[in-house]
């Protein structure tokens, strides 16, 4: 058995994303996706769905957390912020040129998760469901395009391959168009096995499955995503 190149996580973190993050990492426009259903699936404490609403969209985002207080959510954001900046330096699997050094990293970062802090506490509630993958709270095809970021694939050692099965079968059922997911990889820096698997499951033979290279990359290998839909 190998020694562990990435992270070291027990569990999934809260670690937020920006609207900008996310752009990049799905290779959004956002013109055209602006008018569109968007579900952002184990959305955490991401800012998009804040961010994108302000900017007149229509974002609805699904974490079990958010069955949690805002007072209860802060300090989680900031010790598992403090966790992995402090376990992330100096490993291989991943690439600076992006966010440069920690101070900028930890700026995005910061940034997220008080801006969905602010939001969360302002929004009614139909913005931010309680749900999580297999089994979401929401009726069949009601988004346009559903979003997954660092959830599926890149904690394989946290979900097994028929919890990631029912994940995009469930994933699908609520979408009308496309689902993206992000990133195909491991947090050890290698293209999560179940990838290929699933691909030729009987189970999914009514999906299509594209992996769509990007010009972002911080996790080693994450330059691109897997788009979902149906066949014709």
């Amino acid at each position: 058995m190998h020694a562990k190149r990435g992270l070291n996580l027990d569990r999934v973190v809260l670690l937020g994303r920006t609207f900008e993050e996310y752009t990049l990492y799905f290779d959004i426009d956002w013109e055209m996706w602006r008018d569109r259903d968007i579900l952002d699936v184990a959305s955490g404490v991401s800012s998009f769905c804040a961010e994108a609403n302000a900017l007149g969209g229509r974002v609805t985002a699904c974490d079990p957390i958010y069955s949690m207080t805002p007072e209860v959510l802060r300090p989680k954001c900031e010790q598992d912020l403090e966790h992995v900046l402090g376990s992330i330096f100096g490993l291989a699997v991943y690439r600076w040129e992006f966010y440069k050094d920690a101070r900028t990293l930890r700026g995005y970062r910061e940034r997220a998760f008080k801006k969905f802090l602010e939001d969360y506490q302002a929004s009614s509630s139909a913005r931010y469901v309680p749900g999580s993958l297999p089994n979401l709270p929401f009726s069949n095809g009601q988004f346009e395009f559903s979003l997954v970021s660092y959830l599926l694939f890149v904690y394989g050692d946290h979900f097994d391959l028929q919890f990631h099965r029912d994940a995009l079968i469930e994933l699908m059922r609520v979408t009308r168009g496309e689902a993206r997911v992000y990133p195909l990889v491991t947090f050890e820096g290698e293209r999560c096995p179940y990838l290929d698997t699933l691909r030729d499951d009987p189970s999914l033979r009514e999906f299509q499955f594209e992996e769509v290279p990007t010009d972002f990359e911080f996790l080693v290998g994450s330059n691109a995503y897997l788009r979902i839909s149906r066949r014709p």
